[in-house]
């Protein structure tokens, strides 16, 4: 009864806060119609660059900048929160500034792929000088296309946990710099927590749902029961997809490749396996013999590193030159990640099903991380959830990588509930290594799920 009760209460709470949430949709859309009806010069599609000159644009590019624009004050004039995210945890700076809307308000990345690639990965004091070098120009760069002073931010929201030691300690320092100057609430941000709501700004993503976290650094599989309640399923037992695809291309030589200069290991390999055959070359999917939902790519690596010694040898060549059959092993490579994590998938489906802990209907997958921008791997994925009468859920591919959207919202997400807001945060410390969650994996392999067998080719 007293359950009962609680759920009732908890149904009117939450009925409450969607109308009072689209009260205000509503008076926001009418106050940018009154807007677009009293400035009929907006049609003149006339912007003012940064030197006070009018340029003229096109109508639609006029269009989007001026509906922009109002945006923001619309944002403003309806005193809606508004936060700055801060990225630095591993070679990415990001900052920019999102509304409780889901409104990217304005955005910077700085990039050190290039960089890492020349060294043949990242180098962590390196990261950590080019973050030095840059988070002062990009977050003032966030700012200024945001029109958002930052005095009107309602919080700084900064990666604090799991990343590169050096990297995070850049983004946390400069964070803490603005926090104080303009005395404002800091929100520290998970990582994994950032890219597992990511979805939540574009779509309607109610919890709870299953998530899988694919990245150079992580591989998760994760119940989200809360903005800041995370069930864990399985994790990578050594190391991540991203990484294990890296070296792959880095033993293949694969910046020497034509068209592939310039490409992460991961996009180079997704490249070149749309040209080769996967059926060539039979990599043995790890894991198989164990019925969990734990991951493991090292032993993958030593198989496809091996394979590539063997074929050197065969073709007369030197560890540097390119092979022959380079396509056909990167579509081998792929094949096998791309099973390896769909089956771990179907089982975590699996078990979530046996015991309620997803909803009977419109249950979701949300799948993201750089590597889920993969398209191979989401179809797969897609496959499985087409069995399982899930919905498969990616953020968009420019939001998968590293980013300050994605910081900024989970911050939006925290000031909204209430969780985890620091306004005194004078002992907030980096962490390099940080769970998601409550670990239930155990619990996982001991259900000893099998999974049914699935077509993944594709």
């Amino acid at each position: 009864m007293f359950f009962l009760l609680e759920k009732l209460i908890f149904k009117s709470r939450t009925e409450k806060l969607e109308l009072e949430q689209q009260e205000k949709t509503n008076l926001k859309a009418m106050f940018l119609k009154q807007l677009l009806v009293k400035h009929t010069y907006l049609q003149k599609s006339s912007t003012v660059n940064s030197f006070g000159r009018i340029n003229s644009q096109s109508p639609q590019c006029g269009w989007r900048e001026c509906l922009r624009r109002i945006t923001i004050q619309c944002t403003k004039c309806f005193s809606t929160k508004i936060v700055l995210g801060i990225e630095t945890s591993c070679d990415d700076t990001g900052a920019a500034v999102v509304d409780e809307s889901g409104n990217i308000l304005g955005e910077a990345l700085h990039s050190q792929s290039e960089v890492h690639l020349k060294t043949g990965g990242i180098i962590p004091p390196v990261a950590q000088q080019l973050h030095q070098e840059n988070i002062e120009r990009i977050v003032q760069e966030a700012l200024t296309a945001s029109g958002i002073c930052a005095h009107e931010l309602s919080a700084i929201a900064t990666t604090v946990k799991p990343g590169l030691a050096l990297s995070l300690g850049v983004g946390l320092k400069y964070s803490l710099e603005l926090v104080k100057k303009y005395k404002k609430p800091f929100i520290p941000i998970h990582h994994m927590e950032a890219h597992a709501l990511t979805v939540r700004l574009a779509n309607r993503v109610d919890f709870p749902f299953l998530v899988l976290l694919l990245s150079g650094g992580h591989c998760i599989l994760a119940v989200a029961q809360n903005v800041s309640d995370f069930l864990l399923l399985g994790q990578t037992l050594d190391i991540a997809p991203g990484d294990m695809l890296d070296k792959v291309a880095r033993r293949l030589s694969l910046q020497k490749y034509p068209g592939c200069s310039g490409l992460s290991g991961g996009k180079a390999i997704e490249l070149l396996a749309q040209k080769g055959n996967m059926l060539h070359y039979k990599f043995k999917v790890p894991m198989e013999q164990h019925y969990n939902c734990n991951f493991s790519f090292a032993g993958l690596q030593s198989q496809v590193t091996g394979t590539i010694a063997q074929k050197e040898k065969e073709e007369g060549i030197q560890k540097g030159q390119l092979l022959s059959c380079i396509p056909d092993l990167a579509a081998a490579v792929q094949y096998t990640v791309a099973a390896h994590i769909a089956k771990r998938t179907h089982r975590a489906i699996l078990f979530c099903r046996r015991h309620g802990m997803l909803p009977q209907e419109k249950a979701v997958l949300v799948v993201s991380g750089g590597v889920a921008s993969n398209q191979y791997i989401r179809k797969a994925l897609q496959i499985v959830t087409d069995a399982t009468d899930l919905t498969l859920l990616c953020p968009p591919p420019r939001l998968c990588t590293d980013n300050g959207v994605m910081i900024a919202w989970n911050g939006i997400e925290r000031l909204c509930a209430g969780l985890g807001v620091l306004y005194n945060p004078d002992v907030v410390k980096y962490e390099a290594k940080a769970p998601l969650g409550t670990d239930i994996s155990k619990q996982v392999e001991e259900a000893c799920i099998k999974v049914p067998v699935l077509n993944l080719t594709i």
